[in-house]
């Protein structure tokens, strides 16, 4: 049942970390991958280890986003 919920939770987050919702910007995106990490790591879905994995994915993906702005791209 919890490597259910696990595997639930994680596809969840990647799904949001492909493909934001409609008007979310890349800051909100961010944030909201954060919250999210950290619900799952609060709750023993994922561990420690797990859970910084996904925070530096959201951070790259972050970067990404963010990388031109200002710069005239």
């Amino acid at each position: 049942m919890n490597d259910d919920r696990k595997q639930e939770a994680l596809d969840a987050w990647y799904q949001l970390l492909k493909e934001p919702e409609i008007r979310m910007d890349a800051e909100e995106q961010y944030d909201e991958l954060l919250k999210a990490a950290d619900e799952m790591e609060r709750t023993g879905l994922i561990n420690g280890v797990e859970w910084r994995q996904l925070i530096r994915a959201a951070g790259v993906a972050f970067s990404n986003a963010t990388e031109g702005l200002g710069r005239g791209t």
